[in-house]
């Protein structure tokens, strides 16, 4: 291991014999930066005692202010050159030579230095000149520098102060007459000359006839109290641009015109002005504004028309902003189409081009979904011509050139052919209404044929032809038709079969229906088949095919619990207790149902009602074996407390009403003992809960022969408890909390256990 150097001790602590000042440092840098010579800084203050010390003084001071060339940027050197220039013309520095001074400005701005394009050079060359009453050298100055710098303000501003100082106001006017009209027209205002001003601002605006100029013209007018001035000032620009078709430059000017007026106390005039100006299709920055205008022009002078037409018109301009930004958001064109029929419900025309400037906007891609929303353009189209301007023919032309426009060999929509076919019917033209039909069914294409809105044209063919031309032999071929096409080894539509069904039995050919009906049994067995001809047959008296149909239905659909019961309360409708028990019984045996509560509340309700007790109480039980689900505990515990079995003479014993109680309190209590014994699982736990919930409500309702206290002791406490997510096997650290019920009768036998 390397050993640290040991620290030198100081032996000789006295002051060294020449001590290091601030004066040493200095010197010693310049002589490592320099050339070794050392520069001696003079005193600031020099005590001068004759002309030749003065002289002296003035050479060194002069080599110290001039600036040196090629050094820093052009404002460094235009401060230098004016530091010089002050020094010279200053009698203590110079001597006050103002020829001297006049040399160092020249220089300054001479041709290519860098202070020849600063305008505050030229600016302090002139005051030296005017502080020394040289005049005519000033104006020199200043006219060579808005010769060369004819784009500084502060020159020509500063050249007019001058001579607006020494009363020379010709020379100022031709100054304003060059470019500067606003100050121009101060400047005369300020000598009293108010026709000289308004002389200036009319030259201004002929030279640079803008909204800016009439607006500032229009401004002095209103200045001088001289409102009819003004208002012609307005009006002839309001004309003049107009004309130059300038439409921003136009908007800003009516729009101080119609500000002009509301000042003037003439909201009427100012809501004219702000509608010419949205009329001429202004710039969208400039119209909203004008909008926003009128709008609280409105609110503040207006009454309730006048304010509904400007939100209108605010809105109305949105939803164009809308629907020219992306012209496929067809939820903006129906939201502008609803605005201009509710605000021009009598300008068909206007809506129309609306109607007709949106359906224009065909989606570009051939997919269905793309056109959902807009083939209702369409839709809303015809029934706009058909409904409100009772124009049936227009509304025909909508609907022919909407089914040209949809791309049918990829996909269709029935609406449309329906709705074109019930306008023709509308119209009593029943051939157009036949042939449109025919037509939409031969279009539509193949592999989209037999969805369930396309069958629809078929129904509503089927039902044209009987209701509105009662046409039944048609519409029986209408049906037949359509069954034919319909592939049922793939698919079917018992509604077909059905309504065709229904129009034979309304035409009284019951043969005829019962023939359609087996054979769609036969080939496409759906229970909406079964139902409706067990439904038919049964309305006819036929009970012997209810039963056979019931029991063919229960043998495609053996798991349908729809089925049994619908057979067993067939049974039970016709008095057939016996057979009504059969299929109940062989329901419940079934190994599988969709819904078997339904079935076991049923065949309990039916031996309820049949006054079998001890049956419904073996039903229990034997559904107690296949489930222990507390909905059946306590709808055995609410049987056995309202079960009576002497009638209603009886009902009122109070022997036969403690039985009662004792026999609910005893599935109370084996439910009880069944969830206390599954206490591992919190979702027994929180069912034992809700059990006891029940059974408290229970004996308290039993009054005086009820047992409220022992059942309250066993009430549950809810906690708030936490557990480790490792415990449950989550892979995570970390815990959660959750909701643990603490019984009565748990916390006794922990207590005893601990004074064990």
């Amino acid at each position: 291991m390397a050993m640290l150097p040991t620290p030198r001790r100081v032996k000789n602590k006295a002051p060294a014999p020449v001590q290091l000042t601030g004066e040493h440092l200095i010197r010693e840098a310049r002589e490592l930066h320099g050339d070794g010579s050392v520069t001696v800084f003079p005193s600031k203050k020099r005590r001068i005692v004759d002309a030749d010390e003065l002289a002296e003084h003035g050479s060194s001071d002069a080599h110290g202010s001039r600036p040196s060339s090629g050094r820093g940027g052009c404002g460094d050197a235009s401060s230098a050159w004016m530091r010089y220039a002050r020094w010279e013309e200053s009698p203590g520095g110079g001597g006050g030579d103002p020829a001297r001074a006049r040399s160092v400005y020249e220089r300054a701005l001479a041709g290519g230095a860098p202070a020849y394009r600063d305008h505050g050079v030229w600016i302090e060359y002139a005051h030296f000149e005017a502080r020394g009453g040289r005049v005519g050298h000033a104006r020199n100055v200043l006219d060579r520098a808005v010769a060369i710098l004819p784009r500084a303000d502060r020159i020509w501003l500063e050249y007019v102060r001058m001579e607006d100082l020494l009363g020379a106001t010709d020379n100022a006017r031709l100054l304003f007459d060059t470019d500067a009209w606003d100050a121009y027209a101060a400047f005369e205002l300020r000598h009293g000359e108010v026709d000289c001003a308004r002389a200036v601002h009319e030259r201004h605006v002929a030279a640079l006839p803008c909204a800016d100029a009439f607006i500032r013209f229009a401004e002095f007018e209103m200045k001088l109290k001289n409102l009819d001035s003004a208002r012609r000032v307005y009006e002839h620009a309001a004309s003049l641009l107009a004309a130059g078709g300038d439409n921003d430059d136009t908007a800003v000017l009516l729009a101080a015109f119609a500000d002009f007026e509301e000042r003037c106390g003439e909201p009427d005039r100012a809501r004219a002005i702000y509608q010419h100006a949205l009329r001429g299709e202004p710039p969208e920055p400039r119209a909203e504004e004008l909008r926003e205008k009128l709008l609280s022009l409105e609110k503040r002078f207006g009454d309730r028309h006048g304010v509904e037409d400007s939100i209108v018109t605010k809105r109305r301009s949105q939803y164009e902003r809308a629907v020219t930004t992306n012209p496929l958001c067809y939820d903006a064109w129906f939201d502008l189409i609803r605005l201009e029929e509710s605000a021009n419900a009598g300008d068909a025309n206007r809506i129309r081009d609306l109607y007709r400037r949106a359906v224009a906007n065909v989606p570009p891609a051939a997919e269905k979904r793309h056109w959902r929303r807009y083939i209702y353009l369409w839709i809303n189209y015809a029934l706009f011509e058909e409904l409100d301007v009772e124009d049936v023919p227009r509304a025909r032309d909508v609907y022919r050139e909407c089914l040209r426009t949809i791309p049918h060999k990829k996909f269709s929509f029935s609406k449309i052919w329906v709705m074109a076919a019930e306008l023709e019917i509308r119209d009593k033209n029943l051939a157009a209404a036949r042939r449109l039909l025919g037509n939409a069914i031969g279009v539509a294409p193949r592999p989209k044929l037999f969805r369930r809105r396309y069958i629809y044209l078929w129904i509503n063919y089927a039902l044209f032809e009987e209701l509105d031309v009662e046409d039944v032999p048609r519409a029986r071929d209408v049906y037949r038709e359509c069954l034919r096409t319909i592939p049922h080894k793939k698919f079917s539509f018992s509604k077909i079969w059905v309504m065709a069904a229904e129009l034979e039995i309304r035409d009284k050919n019951l043969a005829a229906a019962r023939r359609l009906l087996g054979n769609a049994i036969g080939v496409a067995p759906r229970p909406k088949l079964f139902r409706r001809y067990i439904e038919i047959e049964l309305q006819l008296g036929n009970v012997g095919r209810c039963r056979i149909l019931s029991q063919n239905y229960i043998e495609h659909a053996p798991s349908s619990s729809h089925a049994w019961r619908s057979y067993a309360a067939l049974e039970k409708k016709l008095g057939e207790t016996d057979r009504a028990r059969s299929v109940y019984d062989l329901a419940v045996s079934q190994p599988a149902l969709d819904a078997p509560e339904l079935v076991w509340t049923d065949y309990i309700q039916f031996e309820i009602d049949a006054g079998e007790l001890d049956r419904a109480r073996q039903l229990y039980e034997r559904l107690l074996g296949k489930t222990q689900h507390l909905n059946v505990w306590v709808s055995h515990a609410e049987f056995e407390a309202t079960a009576c079995s002497g009638g209603a003479a009886i009902a009122g014993n109070a022997a036969e009403k403690a039985e009662r109680v004792r026999r609910c309190r005893a599935v109370f209590q084996r439910a009880d003992e069944h969830f206390r014994g599954c206490a591992d699982d919190p979702a027994m736990k929180e069912a034992r809960a809700m059990l006891l919930q029940q059974w408290l409500a229970k004996e308290a309702a039993f009054g005086d022969l009820g047992e409220v206290e022992p059942v309250e002791k066993k009430t549950p406490r809810r906690v708030k408890r936490k557990r480790s997510l490792l415990a449950n096997g989550n892979g995570g650290g970390g815990c959660e909390e959750f909701f643990d019920y603490i019984f009565g009768d748990e916390e006794d036998a922990t207590e005893q256990l601990a004074s064990n």
